[in-house]
Order: C-alpha cells, then structure tokens, then sequence
C-alpha cells in the first residue's frame, strides 16, 4: 500500500527560506510541492522520507532563488540532490478496509480517511445487492435477510484497477470535483464487504486455531 519512490526534479529555493538549514529549506519547499499531491502512476505523496544528497544552489541572473537539481538514485559522482517520497500506491489485488462515505445510483463511495477517492460500482458488488427503498444499498442474502449497507460502515474490498484520469481541459459546474487518482474496488468475493458481514465466522476460525 505504501512505497518509496524517487523522481527527478529541478528545484527553485525561494529567497525567504535561505535562512534556514538548508536541509530544512529543501524539504519545506518538496513538502509544499509535493505533500498530499498525486503524480501520476507514483500514486499520493504521504511524506518526504529522506534527503539522499545535494548539489547546486546556483542563482541565475535576474532571479532572487537558489535552484537545485533532484535526480534519480543513485545520483552521479558529482554529487546531484537525490530524495525519496512516501507514496500512497495500493496494488490490483491488495485488499483494504475503509469506510463508506456515500452512495449514489453507480455505487458505493468508500474513505480510507487521507484518501477519498474510492468507488465500488454496482457490478463489482456480491451478488443479490440492490438498492432498497431508501436508496440504500443491501444485499438479500438466500434467507431473505436484507443487509443493508450504511454510512460510516467498514468494508473491506479489493482493489480492481487505479486510474490516473488526465487533467480536463474544462470542466462544467455541475461536473464533480476532478479526482487525480481513482480507485475502484470490488466486494464480490468471499471475506470482501462489510466487517459486520464477517465478524462471527472470523471469530469461530480463530477460536478453532486456537484449540
């Protein structure tokens, strides 16, 4: 879910951080460019690890900045900046738990908290879910039950595909906010879907393991 990954980047260093370390410096103007951001097929920057090295700070005629040069490991023998990003890149395949934040006629609308932009679409749900009355989404399991699944619910789902989508070259109002990175997930599986749905049989593996 997690990884390090390391970019190249020419990196101006505004004049109002000079004062500081210069280590500080650099990672203040990274974790301004960088920090909650998405690069696309790298995934949602959580953090700047680490500062591997460091060469530069030329000032360029007509500008008040130090600029920095960011290469990717290793850097050459002459020294370049070289730095690595903790990136949010969950994998096909992987499963995650979350929470469901919203739904509509498409679908669910799941939180991992720092990351929001998770649908699971209808077709991607266990078979027999629908939508009841209330626009909720439930499954209507062989006994007639119907589980519902509500707002703040946790759920645990596989991650089907990610998408980086371009950058519109317009957008209308009633357009939804653009979402860099797009993960659509999938319930249809055994184990996938609400904890709740799991909880008893979970309990009884692990009381049998025990004895």
């Amino acid at each position: 879910m997690f990884v390090l990954s390391q970019i190249e980047h020419v990196l101006p260093l505004p004049p109002h951080l000079m004062s500081r370390p210069l280590l500080d410096a650099i990672k203040a103007e990274l974790e301004r460019l960088f920090l909650d951001k998405v690069i696309a097929n790298l995934g949602l920057c959580i953090s700047i690890y680490d500062i591997r090295s460091i060469e530069g700070g030329f000032i360029h005629p007509g500008e008040g900045c130090s600029t920095y040069k960011e290469l990717r490991f290793p850097s050459s023998s002459s020294g370049q900046v070289s730095f690595r990003l903790l990136m949010f890149k969950p994998f096909a395949g992987e499963v995650l738990v979350g929470k469901i934040s919203g739904y509509d006629d498409k679908g669910l609308q799941v939180s991992l908290d720092f990351f929001t932009d998770i649908c699971i679409p209808k077709h991607l749900m266990q078979y027999g879910t629908d939508r009841g009355p209330d626009g909720r989404w439930m499954l209507k399991t062989d006994d007639n039950d119907e589980l519902y699944l509500d707002l703040d619910d946790e759920i645990r789902f596989l991650v089907s595909s990610i998408k980086y989508p371009p950058i519109p070259v317009e957008q209308k109002e009633d357009d939804p906010p653009f979402a860099p990175m797009q993960i659509v997930g999938s319930i249809k599986g055994d184990g996938l879907g609400l904890l709740a749905w799991w909880a008893a049989d979970e309990e009884e593996g692990e009381e049998a393991a025990e004895q």
